[in-house]
């Protein structure tokens, strides 16, 4: 009877010592999940959760036709719609959803397209690494780049409409300031756009 009394404290000895060495996932910095970003200009926005398998969620198209006008060559954000319409030179328009800036991060006003990039690397802010240390210097393209697969500048490189690799945030307040497409979306708008492009950011 003693020898099984020693066994089970053992094993519950053993159960203990096991579960006192799981560690639970990081699950963010603060309430709001936020990077301590305090900038909305930054060419380096912080990725939504750096996730390296962000879960899939179905593409939210929605190509109804937009409530505000475009002059031919612009493009204008709706920011309240979460919406992007590009409207070619001869009169065609291409309507995307998107992603805006959290409130309080949010940039409105007349820019331009200054630059674009294939394939953007990421680099995470001096403060992002300080608060999570396991971000890297530097992310290289592929599937856990939070710019996706395009990148077009705007306001001289400090805003910018990017790809995502959280496709999930599509059609909320997400970002920090910048403007986040599907990737099949922002690969084709890419292709359309040229610098010198006017962005119209309206509310």
């Amino acid at each position: 009877m003693r020898l099984l009394a020693l066994l089970a404290v053992a094993v519950l000895l053993t159960v203990v010592q096991a579960r006192a060495q799981v560690y639970e996932p990081y699950d963010g910095y603060d309430e709001d999940r936020g990077y301590g970003y305090d900038d909305p200009y930054s060419p380096y926005p912080p990725p939504p959760y750096y996730d390296p398998s962000p879960r899939y969620q179905e593409p939210l198209y929605d190509r109804r036709a937009p409530s505000t006008r475009s002059a031919r060559g612009n493009i204008v954000i709706a920011t309240r719609e979460h919406t992007l319409i590009y409207t070619t030179a001869s009169g065609e328009q291409f309507v995307y959803p998107i992603a805006v800036g959290r409130e309080g991060k949010q940039w409105y006003g007349t820019t331009r397209v200054v630059s674009k990039r294939l394939y953007p690397e990421w680099r995470p802010t001096p403060s992002m690494r300080q608060k999570n240390p396991r971000l890297p210097a530097v992310v290289k393209p592929g599937p856990n780049n939070p710019l996706g697969t395009r990148a077009i500048y705007l306001a001289d490189g400090l805003l910018r409409i990017h790809g995502t690799n959280d496709p999930s945030s599509i059609g909320t307040n997400a970002s920090s300031g910048c403007f986040r497409m599907y990737l099949e979306d922002v690969e084709e708008l890419y292709d359309m756009v040229q610098p010198g492009t006017r962005v119209i950011v309206q509310r």
